[in-house]
């Protein structure tokens, strides 16, 4: 083992002790990550991980830095971005990844990114023209 595979291997004793923890956590991420569109809660998410929720948020805060909630909403926000690149209408993006109202999309995207959604896709609109006129 190299001094660099070694440090790797203190640090992550260090920082992440409990295997059961971090397992639990990405398993927790990795559901997120499938099933983005749906409906999902803490409630859910733990009795997936079949763990408490007030445990799962402090792990998955711990670890990410983030709540489930965050996660859920960042990792939404970047689908739509896809959706609306593809040139789904504002209304098709915010139901198809997973959000019950276009106003709390819309706010919601608005705050993460700086533009409304449809600000966002007619600045990727026009930014693919001036490159295909290139």
């Amino acid at each position: 083992m190299t001094f660099y595979e070694s440090e790797i291997s203190r640090i992550r004793d260090l920082c992440y002790a409990n295997d059961k923890h971090l397992e639990t956590v990405i398993a927790t991420r990795n559901f997120i990550d499938v099933h983005y569109d749906q409906d999902l809660n803490l409630d859910l998410l733990s009795h997936h991980r079949l763990t408490s929720k007030f445990h799962l948020l402090r792990l998955f805060k711990r670890y990410y830095g983030l709540t489930p909630k965050q996660y859920l909403t960042d990792k939404r926000i970047e689908k739509a971005k896809e959706q609306l690149i593809l040139g789904h209408t504002v209304k098709e993006a915010c139901f198809t990844v997973g959000f019950e109202s276009v106003s709390s999309f819309s706010t919601l995207f608005k705050a993460k990114t700086g533009k409304s959604p449809g600000e966002f896709q007619k600045e990727q609109f026009s930014r693919r023209d001036s490159d295909l006129e290139l």
